[in-house]
Formats: C-alpha cells, structure tokens, sequence
C-alpha cells in the first residue's frame, strides 16, 4: 500500500487490489455490476487506455451516466488517465447537466448512450472495452497528490451549482487507516447496504472508505425503501448507509415490522437526522447475536456524520454508541485531521456557548470554486478555514452544538428564530413525518416563520391543531403564522429539501 501523501484517485483502486485480491468488492440491485478487487482495478486500467488517447492532462471530463458503481469506476479511470474527473448526478436537470458541461470547459463527456447528442469529443461509458493490453500498460498518467482530481458540483438548493474543486489528496486522505483497519477484521463476514447517490460527495466517499475497509458494498441503484429493508434482512447485512430521507422511508414502509437484527452499525450523513429516528433504528439492529440460541442483544451503533461537498466528505461526527440506551446530546466532535471553530460576524472567535457560523479547516476542504474567486473569498479565509454557513455553538470537551443555517434564521421582530428548532418541534407531533420551516417577509415585523408538513401516508393533521401544539411547546414568535400541507417536499439529488421552492406554496417568490 503506498504511503498516504503517495497515493491518488487514479492509483486507489490497484493499490486496494494489492491488500484485498479477489475479495468480493461491490454487487448492484437489479443483477448490474458484481466485481472483486482485483476485478475492478482491472477494469478502471482498461477504462482509462480508452480515455487517456482523447485527453490531455488536466482536462475536465464529465460523467453523465445513470447512478451506480460503474460512474465511480469511470471516476477513478478519468483520474489514472491524468485527467479531472466531473461527475453529474442523473437526478440533475438538463438545464443543470448543460451548465455543468460549459462551466467546467468540458473536453470530453462519458455517456451511457451514444445517440445522447452531446457535444463533440463525447463517447460512451463501456468504450473502453476493446482496448488491448499494451494500451493498459501506458495509460497510467502520473499526477501529484495535490492536484485537482475531481469537480463535485453542488446541489444548487439556491442558484446555479459551482464545482468545488477537491485534490487527491483530499479525497483520499483516510485510505491508507481504514487500510489499516480492514486488515485487522478481515476474517468477519460484514456487508453494507447503501442508497447514496454515487455523483454525491457523501456518496462518492461512502464508496471508497468501504472499500478501503474492505467491507463488500450492496448497492441499491435506485433506492425504494421497501427493496432497502428487503436487502437488509435478506442479505443479513451488517450496516446500511443512507441519508436521513432514506431513513424516513423505511420507518414509513414497516421497518419496525421487519428483521433488521442482522445490522451492527447504521449511518447517516448529508442532513440533520432527527435523534428519535436514529435511536428507532439502534433498537432495530443489534450488538450482537449470541451462539447457540441465536439471540441478538443490545443495540446496534448510530454514527450521524457531518460534512459537505467543499469540505471533501465527512469531518465531524455524533455517535451513539452501541450497548444499551444512553442520553446521546446533539453534540458532535470533528474528526482526526480536522478543525472545528465558532466565530462571530466579524470573524472573531466567539464565546462558548454563543451561537455563530462553523468555520472548518482539514486536508479535505477545497482549493475553491472552479472560476468562481468571488465566490472563493466568500467562502474561504485567507488562511484556509472554510465558511459553512451553519450555526453552531461551542460546548466544553471539544463538542459542537449546531442551530440551523446561517441563512434558515428568521429575523422576527428583533428576534432570531431558528427554523431547525421549530421543525423539531412540528416534527414531535405524531402526525407529522416531515416539517420544513422558512421565513416569509412581512412589513412589521421583517419576517415571519411559516411552515411546509408532510404528513404520514399523505394523512395531514388539521393546521390549528399543529398551531397550537407548537404553542404549547414554544415562544409565541417562534410559531409559524401559516401551514400547507403537501404530499411530498422538494428535494435536491441528494433529498435535501428546497426551501427557496417552497415560497410558492405561500404566494411568494424566491
């Protein structure tokens, strides 16, 4: 294995080849891709001969294939080949694809299907299948690990996308520890089930640190919840992996009615996961099975990760430890080779226990916005800490508290509502499967707090009854003025909900 400040995106997967040979590495829904190790570097060498001849080093080549582990491959492929990879989620409009495609100077563009009508220089995703072995000998292009290795486009719950711009390095910082992990329990029978959407970067890194673990991945191309909970019990797989909207799902599909025993961890990232949600799945996973009577006891671990696309993935996290139940507050600890800050307006560190905006610095935050240096300096200090645009407050021992979205505080006569906490309120109804809060403007008093429910099974509770629990629970201002009701929120590929769409529903606009 090479040492960590040696490796990069185009030499993960044949140096995880040399550790795990041909243990099994990933399986598809739907009988798509099944692949080992050594099956898969294999095929990214071959995937990169075909790409290498069309590109000059450094070219940005966009990726639109349907979601799966084939656009992580090509990911890889496009890296060994000395290009930047750029991959677009299949949930992206065409508008969106389009502007990804001219944003980013696209020199080539991989598609599943060669009558798609992309621009010139485009091929398809399976051309490199005629490619011959010395091709695959040179097609190994050598970069350093600080170069830019991929293009992440953001959700665009606002505006149009930008491309952050992440490094080797950034991406695969972890590899060569959980390497060191996954050695030492290669002989326990694990598997994952994941629904994360692989052009993510939640999911893009959910892929590589799995395998960089060596724990087989089962992959849900399309997630439906129901087929979710069938693989889990089926499978009896050890962990699923998924975004707080998948978990809502499958709660909604029965999952308290199925035999989910088989799962040790449970993971969350990309959104805020309610902490009733997450204790719901612990108590339906376990610690462990006991030989002979086959019992399973104690509860399985939560792990609710934090992180976003211009921080490279993951770099805080809240654990809710396996065992037996405990107190688990809404604290998270940054993980090793990051840091956590709170700072004021000013950019001054606050006080502990004042609420300001989370700042972050690590190997993982991006070297900017792909020509955006407006946009750059906006986000990023001189000194490389990254704006998150979360509130957060500092506690004592290292922990973070965090208090919603620097732009989901709603300015209500001289006070501060933060609509994380009225949506956990709404949320406590049981009625309620879904809240969303914003704030609509008004002449008095600047803005007032609205909200957007989604009720269990398309059932909605009556809105002056939903008022007034939240009465009962908090400050007046804090209550929304106005209710709608709605079969299902708007969401970003990757399940976010888009509050800017919601306006709408109340007469206003973005």
């Amino acid at each position: 294995m090479a040492r960590r400040e040696d490796l990069t995106v185009g030499t993960l997967m044949a140096e995880l080849a040399q550790v795990y040979g041909d243990n099994p590495l990933i399986q598809e829904s739907g009988g798509g891709l099944r692949l080992t190790y050594r099956e898969a570097a294999e095929r990214v060498a071959r995937q990169a001969a075909a790409v290498r001849p069309k590109i000059q080093r450094g070219d940005r080549v966009v990726i639109a294939v349907p979601n799966g582990y084939l656009l992580f491959l090509l990911c890889l492929a496009v890296a060994q080949a000395g290009g930047v990879a750029v991959p677009v989620n299949p949930k992206m409009s065409q508008a969106e694809i389009d502007h990804v495609v001219s944003d980013s100077g696209a020199a080539l563009i991989l598609t599943d299907d060669p009558a798609d009508g992309a621009p010139d220089g485009a091929a398809t995703a399976d051309s490199h299948a005629a490619v011959d072995a010395a091709a695959v000998d040179a097609a190994a292009v050598a970069v350093e690990p600080q170069d830019l290795a991929i293009l992440f486009y953001t959700s665009g719950t606002t505006g149009k996308p930008k491309g952050a711009e992440l490094t080797h390095r950034a991406l695969t910082r972890a590899v060569p520890g959980l390497v060191r992990a996954g050695m030492l329990r290669q002989f326990h029978r694990d598997e994952a089930v994941t629904g994360m959407p692989v052009a993510h970067i939640a999911g893009f890194t959910v892929l590589i640190s799995m395998a960089a673990c060596g724990v087989p991945i089962y992959l849900l191309t399309h997630f439906r919840p129901n087929e979710a909970l069938d693989a889990i019990e089926s499978r009896r797989a050890t962990a699923f992996i998924g975004v707080p909207a998948m978990y809502r799902m499958m709660a909604e599909a029965g999952a308290e009615q199925r035999d989910l025993k088989s799962v040790r961890l449970w993971s969350s990232g990309a959104d805020v996961m309610p902490t009733e949600l997450a204790q719901t799945f612990q108590r339906l996973g376990g610690l462990a099975t006991l030989p002979v009577i086959g019992r399973t006891v104690g509860l399985a671990a939560f792990v609710d990760g934090y992180g976003m696309v211009e921080l490279g993935g993951g770099v805080a996290s809240r654990v809710f430890p396996p065992g037996f139940p405990l107190p688990i507050p809404a604290l998270v600890r940054p993980m090793r080779g990051n840091k956590l800050r709170v700072v004021d307006d000013a950019g001054r560190p606050a006080r502990r226990g004042q609420v300001g905006e989370l700042v972050v610095k690590g190997r993982g935050v991006m070297r900017g916005y792909h020509g955006r240096e407006e946009a750059t300096s906006e986000a990023m200090t001189p000194d490389g800490w990254l704006r998150t645009g979360d509130l957060a407050r500092e506690r004592f021992g290292g922990f973070f508290e965090f208090a919603g979205r620097k732009k989901d505080v709603i300015k209500h006569g001289g006070y501060s509502v933060f609509a994380v906490e009225v949506e956990q309120a709404l949320a406590e109804h049981p009625g309620v499967a879904e809240a969303a809060v914003i704030g609509l403007p008004d002449e008095r008093k600047g803005e007032v707090p609205v909200a957007v429910i989604r009720g269990h099974h398309g059932v909605c509770p009556d809105e002056a009854e939903l008022i007034a629990w939240a009465k009962e629970r908090l400050a007046d201002y804090k209550v929304p003025g106005q209710i709608r009701f709605v079969e299902d929120l708007p969401r970003t590929g990757t399940d976010k909900v888009q509050k800017a769409k919601l306006k709408e529903l109340f007469g206003a606009g973005q």
